[in-house]
Protein backbone atom coordinates (compact mmCIF):
# COMPACT_ATOMS: atom_id res chain seq x y z
CA UNK A 1 0.00 0.00 0.00
CA UNK A 2 1.13 3.51 -0.60
CA UNK A 3 2.41 5.14 2.55
CA UNK A 4 -0.12 7.07 4.66
CA UNK A 5 -0.99 8.48 7.99
CA UNK A 6 -3.90 7.03 10.09
CA UNK A 7 -4.71 10.75 9.74
CA UNK A 8 -4.72 10.14 5.96
CA UNK A 9 -6.74 6.42 6.40
CA UNK A 10 -9.10 8.63 8.78
CA UNK A 11 -9.85 11.05 6.06
CA UNK A 12 -10.29 9.31 2.84
CA UNK A 13 -12.51 6.59 4.85
CA UNK A 14 -14.84 9.00 7.11
CA UNK A 15 -13.25 7.29 10.28
CA UNK A 16 -11.66 8.90 13.81
CA UNK A 17 -8.42 7.85 14.67
CA UNK A 18 -8.02 6.30 18.43
CA UNK A 19 -4.32 6.82 19.49
CA UNK A 20 -1.61 8.25 18.18
CA UNK A 21 -2.47 9.95 14.05
CA UNK A 22 1.13 10.46 12.88
CA UNK A 23 1.15 6.70 12.88
CA UNK A 24 2.40 5.41 9.43
CA UNK A 25 1.23 2.97 7.06
CA UNK A 26 3.59 1.46 4.85
CA UNK A 27 2.47 -2.56 4.47
CA UNK A 28 -0.95 -3.73 3.07
CA UNK A 29 -3.83 -4.42 4.37
CA UNK A 30 -4.51 -7.74 5.81
CA UNK A 31 -7.27 -9.88 8.13
CA UNK A 32 -5.42 -12.78 9.25
CA UNK A 33 -3.74 -12.25 12.60
CA UNK A 34 -1.87 -15.39 11.96
CA UNK A 35 -0.12 -13.81 8.73
CA UNK A 36 1.00 -10.47 9.71
CA UNK A 37 2.31 -7.74 7.64
CA UNK A 38 5.41 -5.42 8.65
CA UNK A 39 3.98 -1.97 8.82
CA UNK A 40 0.90 -3.10 7.75
CA UNK A 41 -3.17 -2.05 8.81
CA UNK A 42 -5.19 -4.81 10.26
CA UNK A 43 -8.58 -4.90 9.14
CA UNK A 44 -10.69 -6.30 12.16
CA UNK A 45 -13.45 -7.78 10.72
CA UNK A 46 -16.36 -9.46 12.82
CA UNK A 47 -17.47 -13.13 12.18
CA UNK A 48 -20.25 -15.15 12.82
CA UNK A 49 -17.47 -17.02 15.47
CA UNK A 50 -14.65 -14.62 15.51
CA UNK A 51 -14.03 -11.07 16.19
CA UNK A 52 -11.10 -9.40 14.62
CA UNK A 53 -10.80 -6.40 17.62
CA UNK A 54 -9.92 -9.61 19.87
CA UNK A 55 -6.78 -10.30 18.13
CA UNK A 56 -5.88 -6.57 17.42
CA UNK A 57 -2.81 -6.37 19.97
CA UNK A 58 -1.22 -9.91 18.57
CA UNK A 59 -1.27 -8.33 15.08
CA UNK A 60 0.26 -5.31 15.97
CA UNK A 61 2.98 -7.98 18.05
CA UNK A 62 3.56 -9.48 14.52
CA UNK A 63 3.97 -6.34 13.05
CA UNK A 64 1.10 -4.36 12.28
CA UNK A 65 1.18 -1.02 13.21
CA UNK A 66 -2.23 0.16 13.32
CA UNK A 67 -5.97 -1.27 13.06
CA UNK A 68 -9.09 -0.76 10.64
CA UNK A 69 -12.40 -1.75 13.30
CA UNK A 70 -15.65 -0.89 14.02
CA UNK A 71 -14.52 0.00 17.49
CA UNK A 72 -11.85 0.74 19.55
CA UNK A 73 -8.73 -1.47 20.71
CA UNK A 74 -5.91 -1.17 22.85
CA UNK A 75 -3.84 -0.36 19.76
CA UNK A 76 -4.03 2.37 17.14
CA UNK A 77 -7.14 2.38 15.30
CA UNK A 78 -8.85 3.83 12.71
CA UNK A 79 -12.95 3.21 13.86
CA UNK A 80 -15.49 3.13 11.38
CA UNK A 81 -19.23 2.73 11.05
CA UNK A 82 -18.90 -0.01 8.25
CA UNK A 83 -15.65 -2.26 7.85
CA UNK A 84 -16.79 -3.23 3.97
CA UNK A 85 -17.46 0.71 3.05
CA UNK A 86 -14.48 2.16 4.95
CA UNK A 87 -12.03 -0.45 2.58
CA UNK A 88 -13.67 0.22 -0.59
CA UNK A 89 -13.12 3.84 0.30
CA UNK A 90 -9.60 3.33 0.68
CA UNK A 91 -9.18 0.90 -2.25
CA UNK A 92 -10.65 3.52 -4.97
CA UNK A 93 -8.66 6.26 -3.06
CA UNK A 94 -5.31 4.15 -4.14
CA UNK A 95 -6.20 3.48 -7.18
CA UNK A 96 -6.87 6.77 -7.89
CA UNK A 97 -3.51 8.14 -6.73
CA UNK A 98 -1.32 4.80 -8.50
CA UNK A 99 -2.72 5.12 -11.58
CA UNK A 100 -2.63 1.57 -12.27
CA UNK A 101 -4.19 -0.21 -15.38
CA UNK A 102 -7.42 -2.38 -14.21
CA UNK A 103 -8.06 -5.30 -15.71
CA UNK A 104 -11.22 -7.37 -14.47
CA UNK A 105 -12.78 -10.28 -14.79
CA UNK A 106 -16.12 -12.70 -13.93
CA UNK A 107 -17.89 -15.44 -14.97
CA UNK A 108 -19.35 -18.46 -13.31
CA UNK A 109 -16.21 -20.66 -13.73
CA UNK A 110 -12.56 -20.45 -14.58
CA UNK A 111 -11.81 -16.57 -12.90
CA UNK A 112 -9.30 -18.05 -10.72
CA UNK A 113 -7.36 -20.11 -13.52
CA UNK A 114 -7.56 -16.86 -16.03
CA UNK A 115 -6.36 -14.38 -13.74
CA UNK A 116 -3.40 -16.81 -12.52
CA UNK A 117 -2.32 -16.56 -16.25
CA UNK A 118 -2.82 -13.10 -17.03
CA UNK A 119 -0.76 -11.92 -13.54
CA UNK A 120 1.76 -14.12 -14.72
CA UNK A 121 1.71 -12.63 -18.45
CA UNK A 122 1.61 -8.89 -17.22
CA UNK A 123 4.16 -9.48 -14.56
CA UNK A 124 6.60 -10.46 -17.79
CA UNK A 125 5.67 -6.32 -18.95
CA UNK A 126 5.94 -4.60 -15.67
CA UNK A 127 5.03 -4.61 -12.14
CA UNK A 128 1.35 -6.54 -10.77
CA UNK A 129 -0.78 -7.22 -8.14
CA UNK A 130 -3.29 -9.76 -8.82
CA UNK A 131 -5.76 -11.30 -6.58
CA UNK A 132 -4.86 -13.90 -4.68
CA UNK A 133 -6.89 -16.98 -4.10
CA UNK A 134 -10.33 -16.11 -4.61
CA UNK A 135 -10.45 -12.96 -2.83
CA UNK A 136 -13.42 -11.56 -5.56
CA UNK A 137 -16.02 -10.20 -3.24
CA UNK A 138 -16.63 -6.81 -1.34
CA UNK A 139 -13.79 -7.28 1.20
CA UNK A 140 -11.07 -9.09 -1.15
CA UNK A 141 -11.13 -7.02 -3.55
CA UNK A 142 -10.49 -3.84 -1.61
CA UNK A 143 -7.31 -6.09 -0.09
CA UNK A 144 -6.25 -7.16 -3.70
CA UNK A 145 -6.17 -3.18 -4.44
CA UNK A 146 -4.42 -2.35 -1.46
CA UNK A 147 -1.47 -4.66 -2.56
CA UNK A 148 -0.40 -1.97 -5.29
CA UNK A 149 2.35 0.45 -4.24
CA UNK A 150 3.52 3.87 -6.27
CA UNK A 151 5.06 1.36 -8.60
CA UNK A 152 2.05 -0.92 -9.49
CA UNK A 153 1.23 -0.67 -13.37
CA UNK A 154 -1.17 -3.62 -14.15
CA UNK A 155 -3.73 -4.35 -11.07
CA UNK A 156 -5.38 -7.70 -12.09
CA UNK A 157 -8.95 -7.95 -10.10
CA UNK A 158 -11.33 -10.78 -9.83
CA UNK A 159 -14.79 -10.03 -9.37
CA UNK A 160 -17.81 -12.52 -7.57
CA UNK A 161 -21.24 -11.52 -7.77
CA UNK A 162 -24.19 -13.15 -5.41
CA UNK A 163 -26.76 -10.74 -6.43
CA UNK A 164 -27.76 -7.71 -9.15
CA UNK A 165 -25.13 -4.58 -8.39
CA UNK A 166 -22.74 -6.51 -6.27
CA UNK A 167 -19.92 -6.27 -9.45
CA UNK A 168 -21.13 -2.19 -10.34
CA UNK A 169 -20.09 -2.04 -6.62
CA UNK A 170 -17.00 -3.67 -6.96
CA UNK A 171 -16.11 -1.49 -10.47
CA UNK A 172 -16.76 1.62 -7.99
CA UNK A 173 -13.76 0.81 -6.11
CA UNK A 174 -11.81 -0.34 -9.19
CA UNK A 175 -12.89 1.07 -12.35
CA UNK A 176 -11.80 -1.27 -15.20
CA UNK A 177 -9.54 -0.75 -18.35
CA UNK A 178 -10.17 -4.34 -19.14
CA UNK A 179 -13.45 -6.30 -18.39
CA UNK A 180 -13.68 -10.04 -18.76
CA UNK A 181 -16.78 -12.10 -18.83
CA UNK A 182 -15.49 -15.50 -19.38
CA UNK A 183 -18.95 -17.43 -19.24
CA UNK A 184 -22.34 -17.80 -18.12
CA UNK A 185 -23.08 -21.08 -15.67
CA UNK A 186 -25.01 -22.05 -13.05
CA UNK A 187 -22.77 -21.46 -10.56
CA UNK A 188 -24.64 -19.38 -7.54
CA UNK A 189 -28.00 -20.17 -9.13
CA UNK A 190 -29.58 -20.58 -6.09
CA UNK A 191 -29.53 -17.18 -5.42
CA UNK A 192 -29.96 -15.66 -8.87
CA UNK A 193 -32.32 -17.98 -9.94
CA UNK A 194 -31.75 -17.82 -13.70
CA UNK A 195 -29.03 -17.58 -15.74
CA UNK A 196 -30.76 -14.51 -17.44
CA UNK A 197 -30.31 -12.70 -14.36
CA UNK A 198 -26.52 -14.16 -13.54
CA UNK A 199 -26.04 -12.53 -17.01
CA UNK A 200 -27.16 -9.00 -16.04
CA UNK A 201 -24.87 -9.58 -13.00
CA UNK A 202 -22.02 -10.21 -14.96
CA UNK A 203 -22.58 -8.04 -17.65
CA UNK A 204 -22.13 -5.00 -14.98
CA UNK A 205 -18.73 -5.10 -15.82
CA UNK A 206 -18.71 -4.34 -19.46
CA UNK A 207 -21.26 -1.49 -18.51
CA UNK A 208 -18.89 -0.30 -16.08
CA UNK A 209 -15.92 0.72 -19.12
CA UNK A 210 -15.34 4.30 -20.25
CA UNK A 211 -15.20 4.36 -24.18
CA UNK A 212 -11.65 3.67 -23.96
CA UNK A 213 -12.31 0.55 -22.05
CA UNK A 214 -11.88 -2.86 -23.91
CA UNK A 215 -14.28 -5.59 -23.33
CA UNK A 216 -13.04 -9.27 -23.58
CA UNK A 217 -15.87 -11.44 -24.13
CA UNK A 218 -16.04 -15.16 -24.96
CA UNK A 219 -17.48 -16.09 -28.61
CA UNK A 220 -18.66 -18.85 -27.57
CA UNK A 221 -20.78 -18.59 -25.03
CA UNK A 222 -24.38 -16.74 -26.04
CA UNK A 223 -25.56 -14.99 -23.15
CA UNK A 224 -21.59 -13.75 -22.70
CA UNK A 225 -21.49 -12.75 -26.90
CA UNK A 226 -24.44 -10.28 -26.23
CA UNK A 227 -22.58 -8.15 -23.78
CA UNK A 228 -21.07 -6.15 -26.81
CA UNK A 229 -24.46 -4.24 -26.90
CA UNK A 230 -24.05 -3.46 -23.11
CA UNK A 231 -20.56 -1.91 -23.23
CA UNK A 232 -19.58 2.04 -24.48
CA UNK A 233 -15.61 0.60 -24.81
CA UNK A 234 -14.25 -2.00 -27.68
CA UNK A 235 -14.84 -5.50 -27.92
CA UNK A 236 -12.24 -8.29 -27.87
CA UNK A 237 -13.64 -11.97 -28.39
CA UNK A 238 -12.04 -15.08 -27.38
CA UNK A 239 -12.76 -18.56 -28.56
CA UNK A 240 -12.56 -21.64 -31.34
CA UNK A 241 -13.73 -18.84 -34.13
CA UNK A 242 -12.95 -15.69 -32.05
CA UNK A 243 -10.62 -12.53 -32.69
CA UNK A 244 -8.36 -14.74 -29.98
CA UNK A 245 -8.39 -18.27 -31.21
CA UNK A 246 -6.98 -21.66 -30.75
CA UNK A 247 -6.10 -24.61 -32.78
CA UNK A 248 -4.08 -27.86 -32.95
CA UNK A 249 -4.79 -28.92 -29.38
CA UNK A 250 -3.03 -32.16 -28.44
CA UNK A 251 -2.76 -33.25 -24.45
CA UNK A 252 0.15 -35.36 -23.07
CA UNK A 253 -0.01 -38.32 -21.20
CA UNK A 254 -1.07 -36.17 -17.84
CA UNK A 255 -3.52 -34.30 -19.74
CA UNK A 256 -1.76 -31.08 -19.62
CA UNK A 257 -2.51 -29.04 -22.84
CA UNK A 258 -0.71 -27.95 -26.56
CA UNK A 259 -1.69 -25.25 -28.82
CA UNK A 260 -1.21 -23.23 -31.72
CA UNK A 261 -2.61 -19.26 -29.71
CA UNK A 262 -3.76 -17.10 -32.60
CA UNK A 263 -4.50 -13.41 -32.94
CA UNK A 264 -4.92 -11.17 -36.74
CA UNK A 265 -3.30 -13.95 -38.34
CA UNK A 266 0.01 -14.53 -35.98
CA UNK A 267 0.03 -17.86 -34.41
CA UNK A 268 2.71 -19.21 -31.71
CA UNK A 269 2.41 -22.58 -29.93
CA UNK A 270 1.51 -22.79 -25.84
CA UNK A 271 2.31 -25.85 -23.79
CA UNK A 272 0.35 -25.38 -20.26
CA UNK A 273 1.00 -26.87 -17.05
CA UNK A 274 -1.96 -27.30 -16.01
CA UNK A 275 -4.49 -30.51 -17.05
CA UNK A 276 -7.22 -30.15 -18.53
CA UNK A 277 -8.40 -28.98 -22.12
CA UNK A 278 -10.67 -26.33 -20.50
CA UNK A 279 -7.25 -24.83 -19.75
CA UNK A 280 -6.79 -23.73 -23.58
CA UNK A 281 -9.97 -20.99 -22.79
CA UNK A 282 -8.47 -19.53 -19.50
CA UNK A 283 -5.28 -19.11 -21.13
CA UNK A 284 -6.69 -17.74 -24.83
CA UNK A 285 -9.02 -15.16 -21.88
CA UNK A 286 -6.04 -14.12 -20.26
CA UNK A 287 -4.45 -13.64 -23.49
CA UNK A 288 -7.00 -11.70 -24.85
CA UNK A 289 -6.67 -9.54 -22.04
CA UNK A 290 -3.22 -8.50 -22.29
CA UNK A 291 -3.15 -8.02 -25.75
CA UNK A 292 -6.14 -5.45 -24.86
CA UNK A 293 -3.79 -3.82 -23.25
CA UNK A 294 -0.96 -4.06 -26.67
CA UNK A 295 1.14 -6.95 -24.43
CA UNK A 296 2.86 -8.70 -27.75
CA UNK A 297 1.02 -12.05 -28.71
CA UNK A 298 4.71 -13.99 -28.64
CA UNK A 299 5.58 -12.63 -25.58
CA UNK A 300 2.10 -13.88 -24.49
CA UNK A 301 2.53 -17.37 -25.72
CA UNK A 302 6.07 -17.63 -23.80
CA UNK A 303 4.87 -16.61 -20.32
CA UNK A 304 1.80 -18.78 -20.86
CA UNK A 305 4.07 -21.43 -21.38
CA UNK A 306 6.15 -20.50 -18.30
CA UNK A 307 3.16 -20.20 -16.08
CA UNK A 308 2.92 -22.37 -12.85
CA UNK A 309 0.02 -22.74 -10.66
CA UNK A 310 -0.64 -19.91 -8.88
CA UNK A 311 -3.70 -20.89 -6.43
CA UNK A 312 -3.61 -24.14 -4.45
CA UNK A 313 -6.17 -27.09 -5.39
CA UNK A 314 -6.83 -25.82 -8.83
CA UNK A 315 -6.09 -28.86 -10.76
CA UNK A 316 -2.97 -29.46 -8.92
CA UNK A 317 -1.74 -32.74 -10.51
CA UNK A 318 0.45 -34.90 -8.62
CA UNK A 319 2.27 -38.36 -9.49
CA UNK A 320 2.98 -40.45 -6.35
CA UNK A 321 6.06 -42.53 -6.22
CA UNK A 322 4.54 -45.67 -7.15
CA UNK A 323 3.06 -43.99 -10.58
CA UNK A 324 -0.89 -43.19 -8.78
CA UNK A 325 -1.93 -40.10 -10.39
CA UNK A 326 -3.59 -37.39 -8.24
CA UNK A 327 -5.62 -34.77 -9.93
CA UNK A 328 -6.69 -32.15 -6.59
CA UNK A 329 -9.31 -29.70 -7.92
CA UNK A 330 -11.23 -29.56 -4.55
CA UNK A 331 -11.46 -25.60 -4.51
CA UNK A 332 -14.30 -25.15 -5.89
CA UNK A 333 -17.32 -27.07 -7.88
CA UNK A 334 -19.92 -26.40 -10.14
CA UNK A 335 -21.74 -28.57 -12.58
CA UNK A 336 -19.80 -26.83 -15.67
CA UNK A 337 -16.77 -26.89 -14.02
CA UNK A 338 -17.12 -31.06 -12.69
CA UNK A 339 -17.77 -31.63 -16.37
CA UNK A 340 -13.95 -29.78 -17.43
CA UNK A 341 -12.16 -31.67 -14.52
CA UNK A 342 -13.91 -35.22 -15.46
CA UNK A 343 -12.88 -34.39 -19.15
CA UNK A 344 -9.37 -33.92 -17.89
CA UNK A 345 -9.22 -37.46 -16.33
CA UNK A 346 -10.69 -39.44 -18.64
CA UNK A 347 -8.25 -37.75 -21.18
CA UNK A 348 -5.25 -38.56 -18.63
CA UNK A 349 -6.74 -41.91 -17.89
CA UNK A 350 -7.11 -42.59 -22.11
CA UNK A 351 -3.67 -41.41 -22.60
CA UNK A 352 -1.85 -43.70 -19.96
CA UNK A 353 -4.60 -46.60 -20.17
CA UNK A 354 -4.99 -46.27 -16.38
CA UNK A 355 -7.98 -47.11 -14.35
CA UNK A 356 -9.84 -43.69 -13.62
CA UNK A 357 -11.47 -42.57 -10.09
CA UNK A 358 -13.56 -39.61 -9.31
CA UNK A 359 -13.68 -38.62 -5.53
CA UNK A 360 -16.50 -35.97 -5.76
CA UNK A 361 -18.75 -34.29 -3.25
CA UNK A 362 -20.93 -31.86 -3.20
CA UNK A 363 -21.44 -28.47 -5.09
CA UNK A 364 -23.17 -25.90 -3.07
CA UNK A 365 -25.84 -23.13 -3.98
CA UNK A 366 -27.44 -24.33 -6.78
CA UNK A 367 -31.11 -23.75 -5.21
CA UNK A 368 -33.47 -26.14 -6.50
CA UNK A 369 -31.59 -27.84 -9.16
CA UNK A 370 -29.33 -29.28 -6.82
CA UNK A 371 -30.56 -32.85 -7.00
CA UNK A 372 -31.24 -33.03 -10.68
CA UNK A 373 -27.44 -31.34 -10.97
CA UNK A 374 -25.58 -34.17 -8.53
CA UNK A 375 -27.49 -36.37 -11.08
CA UNK A 376 -27.04 -34.85 -14.07
CA UNK A 377 -22.47 -34.63 -13.24
CA UNK A 378 -23.10 -38.23 -12.46
CA UNK A 379 -24.51 -39.28 -15.76
CA UNK A 380 -21.75 -37.18 -17.55
CA UNK A 381 -19.17 -39.09 -15.58
CA UNK A 382 -20.51 -42.35 -16.93
CA UNK A 383 -21.14 -41.52 -19.92
CA UNK A 384 -17.56 -40.36 -20.08
CA UNK A 385 -16.04 -43.81 -18.90
CA UNK A 386 -14.99 -43.03 -15.14
CA UNK A 387 -14.56 -46.21 -14.32
CA UNK A 388 -14.87 -46.00 -10.32
CA UNK A 389 -17.25 -43.07 -8.62
CA UNK A 390 -16.64 -41.91 -5.26
CA UNK A 391 -19.25 -39.77 -3.69
CA UNK A 392 -18.80 -38.15 -0.06
CA UNK A 393 -21.90 -36.86 1.95
CA UNK A 394 -25.50 -37.54 1.55
CA UNK A 395 -26.23 -34.40 -1.22
CA UNK A 396 -23.47 -36.32 -3.17
CA UNK A 397 -25.06 -39.84 -3.05
CA UNK A 398 -26.83 -38.26 -6.20
CA UNK A 399 -23.79 -38.25 -8.38
CA UNK A 400 -23.80 -42.13 -7.60
CA UNK A 401 -27.30 -42.70 -8.51
CA UNK A 402 -26.89 -40.17 -11.60
CA UNK A 403 -23.95 -42.77 -12.87
CA UNK A 404 -25.51 -45.73 -12.31
CA UNK A 405 -28.97 -45.02 -13.66
CA UNK A 406 -26.68 -45.00 -16.92
CA UNK A 407 -27.56 -48.17 -19.01
CA UNK A 408 -24.44 -50.44 -20.40
CA UNK A 409 -22.09 -48.49 -17.96
CA UNK A 410 -19.61 -50.88 -16.99
CA UNK A 411 -18.28 -48.84 -13.66
CA UNK A 412 -18.98 -49.27 -10.07
CA UNK A 413 -20.28 -46.43 -7.71
CA UNK A 414 -19.14 -45.89 -4.04
CA UNK A 415 -20.78 -44.14 -1.54
CA UNK A 416 -18.93 -42.88 1.72
CA UNK A 417 -20.68 -40.77 4.19
CA UNK A 418 -17.80 -38.06 5.02
CA UNK A 419 -14.08 -37.31 4.08
CA UNK A 420 -13.11 -39.92 6.45
CA UNK A 421 -14.44 -42.92 5.58
CA UNK A 422 -13.57 -41.53 1.30
CA UNK A 423 -9.81 -41.56 2.46
CA UNK A 424 -10.17 -45.10 3.99
CA UNK A 425 -11.84 -46.14 0.86
CA UNK A 426 -9.36 -45.02 -1.41
CA UNK A 427 -6.28 -45.96 0.69
CA UNK A 428 -7.56 -49.45 0.35
CA UNK A 429 -9.14 -49.46 -3.14
CA UNK A 430 -6.72 -46.89 -5.11
CA UNK A 431 -4.27 -48.65 -7.01
CA UNK A 432 -0.77 -47.91 -8.64
CA UNK A 433 -0.97 -46.51 -11.87
CA UNK A 434 -4.83 -45.33 -11.28
CA UNK A 435 -5.29 -41.87 -12.06
CA UNK A 436 -7.79 -39.99 -9.09
CA UNK A 437 -9.56 -36.76 -9.39
CA UNK A 438 -10.76 -35.15 -6.01
CA UNK A 439 -13.48 -32.28 -6.67
CA UNK A 440 -16.23 -30.50 -4.49
CA UNK A 441 -17.20 -27.04 -3.36
CA UNK A 442 -14.76 -25.27 -1.04
CA UNK A 443 -17.34 -26.32 1.98
CA UNK A 444 -16.62 -30.05 1.61
CA UNK A 445 -12.85 -29.93 2.43
CA UNK A 446 -12.01 -32.62 0.01
CA UNK A 447 -8.30 -31.18 -0.11
CA UNK A 448 -7.75 -33.32 2.80
CA UNK A 449 -8.40 -36.89 0.85
CA UNK A 450 -6.49 -36.02 -2.21
CA UNK A 451 -3.49 -35.31 0.52
CA UNK A 452 -4.14 -38.21 2.79
CA UNK A 453 -3.67 -40.24 -0.47
CA UNK A 454 -0.23 -38.56 -1.33
CA UNK A 455 1.19 -39.24 1.92
CA UNK A 456 -0.16 -42.72 2.29
CA UNK A 457 2.59 -44.48 1.09
CA UNK A 458 5.33 -42.55 2.38
CA UNK A 459 3.35 -43.58 5.56
CA UNK A 460 3.45 -47.21 4.42
CA UNK A 461 6.85 -47.22 3.84
CA UNK A 462 7.95 -45.27 6.44
CA UNK A 463 6.32 -48.11 9.01
CA UNK A 464 8.07 -50.58 7.33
Amino acid sequence: MIAMTLAEVAEVVGGEVVGDPAVTVTGTAFRDNRDPVEGGLFVAIVGERVDGHDFAAAAVEGGAVAVLGSRATEVPTVVVPDIAVALGRLARHVVDRVRPTVLALTGSQGKTGTKDYLGQVLAGVGPTVATAGNLNNELGVPLTVLRCTAETEYLVVEMGARGIGHIAELCRIAPPDVAAVLNVGTAHLGEFGSRDAIARAKGELVEALGPEGTAVLNAGDDLVAAMRHRTPGRVLTFGERADVSWRDVDLDDLGRPSFALGHDGEWHDVSLGQPGGHQVVNASAAAAMALAVGVDLAHVARALTAATPASRWRMELHERADGLVVVNDAYNANPASMAAALDALVAIGGRRGARTVAVLGEMLELGAATAIDHEDVGRYAAERGVEVVVTVGDVAAGIGRGAAGVRGWTGVAIHTAGRDEALTWVRENAAAGDVLLVKASRGAALETVAEGLLHALDEEEGSR
